[in-house]
């Protein structure tokens, strides 16, 4: 009788090393997400930002330039987080990439 062998254990991985940390630049990213609020409000929301950036004058800017209102949100787990009104992810990655603060690979933009 013949041995079946597509049942036997196989790690992929195992040729990798196991525990090798990865860098942390290529692990941060920065997330701009969409939340629908009531009705046809939403909410972008902005996390990830490097802390050597000023968040009050980066909201400060976002108001004035898309039109908008928005906050800082204190959150345990996520750290700060800015909040905007209505749906700001294109702008608001485009002003990341055109102002040099991340590249187009560490900004990941989530939304239906």
């Amino acid at each position: 009788m013949s041995t079946i062998n597509n049942l036997s254990t196989y790690d992929p991985f195992a040729d990798t090393g196991g525990n090798e940390e990865i860098p942390a630049a290529k692990t941060d990213y920065i997330h701009v997400r969409i939340q629908q609020r009531n009705g046809r409000k939403t909410l972008t929301t902005l996390q990830g930002l490097p802390k050597e950036f000023d968040q009050k004058r980066l909201l400060k800017h976002f108001k004035k330039d898309f039109a908008c209102n928005g906050n800082i949100v204190d959150d345990e787990e996520m750290g700060e987080v800015i909040q905007l009104q209505g749906d700001q992810r294109t702008k608001i990655h485009d002003f990341l990439i055109q102002q040099k603060i991340a590249t187009k690979a560490q900004v990941k933009v989530h939304g239906f």
